[in-house]
Parts: C-alpha cells; structure tokens; sequence
C-alpha cells in the first residue's frame, strides 16, 4: 500500500546537488488501473497501480512493481499513450524518518516542481506538517498526477 502527500515547490532546498538524485522516464499504456512503465537510471520497472478511496486526502494505492529487461521497456515505450515524462527526483531526508522525493521536471511539463512524501500509515499522513519550503498541498487536485501530465502538455 502507497500512501502519499503530494505539494507544490515554494523554494528549493539549499545544494540541491548534495542530495541522492536520478533522472527518471515513465510513460502509461493504461490508467484505470494505472500501468506504468518507468526508467531510473539503469533499472526498468512495471508498476501496477489501483486507486483507493478513503476518507484522507492522502492519496492511497495499491502499487506492485515489477522489474523489466530494458528490451522490454523499449517495446512498451512505444505503446505509451501521452508524452513520456522525463524529471529529475531528488531524495531529501525529513525529519522523522520521512523522504522528500523532489521531482523537478523537464521536456513539456520543464518548471514544474513537485514533491511528494511517502507515509507509514494514513494517521501520519493526515497529521505531517511539511516544511516550510513546501507549497500548496495537491494531493487532491488530478492535474498533478504523473498520468494526467503524460496526456497534458
């Protein structure tokens, strides 16, 4: 189960560059259930996505990944639908034991910032207060999805 808060960038952290980072691609040959296709770096993996509804405005999944063989990624990049996605992801410790997965975009979408922050359980999501260089929270709002920025440029 994925459970995450998703925000708006206010200001980038200080040295930036510091921090874990890797450029990531990912397409979407589906969206209900979303099945995606993503590129870190050297890893290719499947991922098979479900909403749940809940009453949190933390976003819930069900999420299984697969790792792939980069032919296979290949084939399956043709299939996509939309644009590809290509950003940058930054690893930023928070405290509590919390990670900040910065992704800064490029191609189309090049400008957005968006952070997202895996959680533990729904409570720890409904009670995080996000640092200060986080903006407005849009866990909520589906023109921050990963899938609706892949068919909207």
């Amino acid at each position: 189960m994925e459970i995450e808060r998703k925000y708006l960038v206010r200001e980038l952290p200080g040295d930036l560059d510091s921090y874990p980072h890797t450029e990531i691609e990912q397409g979407y040959l589906c969206t209900s259930p979303t099945l995606r296709i993503r590129r870190m770096g050297d890893v290719f993996i499947l991922t098979v996505k479900e909403h749940i509804v809940g009453s949190s405005t933390a976003i819930q999944n069900r999420e299984e990944e697969f790792t792939m063989l980069r032919d296979s990624y290949e084939r399956l990049k043709t299939k996509c639908d939309g644009n590809l996605v290509s950003k940058t992801r930054y690893r930023i410790p928070l405290a509590g034991g919390l990670t900040a997965e910065l992704d800064i975009f490029h191609g189309v979408h090049q400008g957005l910032r968006i952070v997202e922050v895996e959680f533990p359980s729904v409570e720890a999501a409904d009670t995080f207060t996000p640092p200060a260089w986080f903006g407005e929270d849009v866990s909520t709002d589906p023109r921050y999805r990963n899938s609706w920025l892949a068919h909207n440029s």
